[in-house]
């Protein structure tokens, strides 16, 4: 039977099993951890808190050269294969914009709506593909660790810049400075609408995992409330920041989104609709059980698509001027 797990991204790194000797090597801890399944192969306790928190610690410096990532135990510990699935398709989306020639290094500027206090895609973005990364945060305490994390580690620290988001009714104002330009935005929006919502969904994870009930269930990938919860839930936040990127439409080449729940997608069409984007596109992804998809939008104008990607991507060459155009059309 093959380990491999075909559903994530071809350059993803973690499409083979768990190298878990390696692993336990890049995070010794990780190790009171690990014991046989009912399989009788060792696999890590993912029910326990404590225990995701180390596997992601040990495979960021494993396979991504981070060494230095800590972060209160209350905030939320990213899956992060998941993570990486993101920017690895937000590096095709570039691509096919880009002739088919993927933009790397620092000429890329990525904002990270909502960062964390884990400041994983900056981390990830930056171990992958070189690429500069704004994050932003409307909670202090998030900021402050997320910019410890940058700070910590030499491959980020020139890389990653943590900026507090001073109105929390606000996704882009405060945060996008005037003549400011980001290649892309992107976001994992806060998934329930109430604090009930969300234990319900962790009682359900709890029994996926342990096949057990829990009276009060712990979250396995942690997060404090705002990380989580937004009143409305996913699509009312999706729909607030389709509504404020119109205003930046002409800072940004892709603004993205995670969709998680299916059933949200034709309201978030008719909210791009409403918005008057110029072109927008869906991407599928699949990590484990979990289906999800982005969601990408843009305002540029062929032209304006054409003059951004030679002002900033270095796309000059007279045979890749006469290839064929993206489609700009919604």
């Amino acid at each position: 039977m093959s380990t491999e797990k075909t559903r994530l991204h071809i350059r993803n790194k973690n499409r083979e099993r768990y190298d878990l000797n390696a692993l336990k090597e890049a995070e010794p801890a990780l190790g009171n951890y690990v014991q046989p399944n009912k399989y009788g192969d060792d696999s890590v306790e993912f029910a326990n808190p404590e225990a995701v928190k180390l596997l992601n610690k040990a495979l960021l410096s494993h396979y991504y050269g981070i060494k230095n990532w800590d972060f209160p135990a209350e905030n939320l510990c990213p899956p992060i294969p998941g993570r990486a699935d993101y920017l690895h398709y937000m590096a095709d989306l570039l691509g096919q914009s880009n002739f088919g020639s993927i933009p790397e290094g620092e000429k890329i500027t990525v904002l990270d709506i909502g960062v964390g206090a884990n400041c994983i895609y900056p981390a990830l973005g930056v171990s992958e593909y070189g690429w500069k990364f704004v994050g932003s945060d409307a909670d202090p305490n998030s900021v402050a660790s997320a910019g410890k994390i940058a700070e910590s580690n030499a491959q980020l620290k020139d890389n990653v810049e943590i900026r507090l988001q001073p109105d929390a009714d606000s996704v882009f104002h405060g945060i996008i400075g005037d003549g400011e330009r980001f290649d892309f935005t992107l976001c994992n929006p806060p998934f329930h609408s109430s604090a009930e919502e969300a234990e319900k969904g962790t009682q359900r994870k709890v029994r996926n995992l342990t096949g057990k009930k829990a009276a009060e269930a712990e979250l396995n990938f942690s997060g404090i409330s705002q990380e989580l919860i937004y009143p409305g839930g996913e699509i009312a936040f999706i729909r607030k920041m389709i509504k404020e990127s119109r205003a930046f439409g002409k800072n940004c080449y892709w603004f993205t989104t995670l969709v998680s729940k299916e059933s949200n997608l034709k309201k978030v069409y008719s909210a791009l609709e409403e918005a008057q984007i110029v072109y927008r596109k869906t991407i599928p992804m699949g990590t484990g059980n979990k289906v999800s998809r982005i969601v990408a939008w843009t305002f540029l104008t062929r032209e304006e698509q054409m003059q951004w990607r030679e002002g900033r991507w270095k796309v000059k060459t007279t045979d890749e001027k006469q290839k064929q155009q993206p489609d700009s059309r919604v």
